[in-house]
């Protein structure tokens, strides 16, 4: 049975940084690419960025220059190393494993205040 387990939210003052982390077991983890999408209050949920096994990566627009994603294939875990955050960065943040399949886990609450 695969569970995806995201931790690392949590409130932090505009212009301050977090970095989340995903756990990942039940499935091999180096067949998928892992991605971190969120949503915010009457929004619906988007993506953020994705991780493939290469190392290659995407990041929304909105993301780029500030957000990192990376991945540990020995600890079956990917990050998300957010700065510069800004209120609109708020959101509940969920962390995703797809290898056709769609693998979610039950979200971590991001909190930026202004």
């Amino acid at each position: 049975q695969v569970h995806v387990l995201e931790s690392g939210g949590g409130l932090v003052q505009a212009g301050g940084s977090l970095r989340l982390s995903c756990a990942a077991s039940g499935l091999i983890f180096s067949d998928f690419v892992m991605g971190w999408y969120r949503q915010a209050p009457g929004k619906a949920r988007e993506l953020v960025a994705r991780i493939g096994n290469g190392g290659w990566a995407t990041y929304a627009d909105s993301v780029k220059g500030r957000f990192t994603i990376s991945r540990d294939n020995d600890k079956n875990t990917v990050y998300l190393q957010m700065n510069s955050l800004k209120p609109e960065d708020t959101a509940v943040y969920y962390c995703n494993a797809w290898r056709g399949d769609d693998y979610w886990g039950q979200g971590t609450q991001v909190t930026v205040s202004s």
